[in-house]
């Protein structure tokens, strides 16, 4: 009788023992979830994310970089729950991406802004295009109308008023020297400038290209930009903790000055 006693409080012990082992799991399952996947484009930005990584393993998140190298993914993957959050994107160009997609994606935290630059190797300065110069802009709809703005700005073309951040070459209404506007992709306007008088290329493709930024002969205004680059997350993530903690692992000094030196003081802190 003692024995059965005694066999009956041991496995009592046993059971109060693993019920408590499972409750005090609970906040570790929490814990683990503070691991998140973050997509980003291949080259300069990965060297910047590297000290992402470490500001916010400093405040206990551990960060997971995944590389893309084409613009359509990232927010599909984001989409799809396959990565938490993205970085490399500016509002123009998720909008599109919404409306085109029906994405519930939302800004979390500015990151930096990259001026978008005019380069040739056939004109030393904008002064020199002639009539019928052939330009290459990138073919993607917000990229597109942000290249046609530059030209604009630099009294190369006139648009319509009311063209907006999605404007494309039907938007001219004034072409004084017939520029010939040579949509690619954006990946490609920078390898293809030995064929262009003129192109219109985004920071990043630019360096992929081996373009520097002494080579530009001209730049997109920094004043007023609306191309500020941001941090997304799915909307119904946006006030989760590890989003703030997410954006405050980009937006400090280390961060600022690993940009500095990866893109060579083209990439402009956004969040100052």
């Amino acid at each position: 009788m003692t024995q059965d006693i005694s066999r009956r409080n041991s496995l009592k012990a046993i059971l109060f023992a693993a019920t408590a082992f499972s409750i005090g799991l609970a906040p570790l399952a929490v814990q683990a979830q503070d691991a998140v996947k973050v997509g980003i484009m291949g080259g300069e930005d990965e060297s910047v994310w590297k000290v992402v990584v470490e500001e916010a393993a400093k405040k206990g998140l551990t960060v997971e970089t995944v590389i893309f190298n084409d613009y359509n993914q990232p927010n599909e993957a984001l989409d799809r729950k396959e990565i938490d959050a993205n970085s490399f994107q500016h509002t123009p160009f998720l909008d599109a991406q919404i409306q085109q997609h029906g994405y519930k994606i939302s800004v979390a935290g500015y990151t930096a802004v990259w001026p978008i630059g005019i380069y040739s190797r056939k004109l030393k300065s904008l002064d020199e295009v002639k009539e019928g110069a052939v330009i290459g802009v990138p073919n993607d709809p917000s990229n597109e109308g942000r290249a046609l703005r530059v030209l604009e700005s630099h009294g190369i073309i006139k648009l319509k008023p009311d063209a907006g951040v999605l404007a494309t070459p039907i938007d001219i209404i004034e072409n004084p020297k017939n520029v010939d506007i040579k949509e690619l992709d954006a990946g490609v306007v920078g390898r293809a400038i030995d064929d262009l008088d003129i192109a219109i290329v985004n920071n990043d493709w630019a360096a992929k290209a081996g373009l520097e930024p002494k080579d530009a002969i001209g730049w997109e205004s920094r004043e007023n930009n609306p191309y500020n680059n941001f941090i997304a997350v799915r909307t119904d993530d946006l006030e989760k903790d590890w989003v703030k903690t997410l954006v405050s692992s980009f937006q400090n000094d280390a961060v600022k000055a690993e940009l500095d030196r990866a893109y060579k003081g083209t990439g402009i802190p956004a969040w100052e």
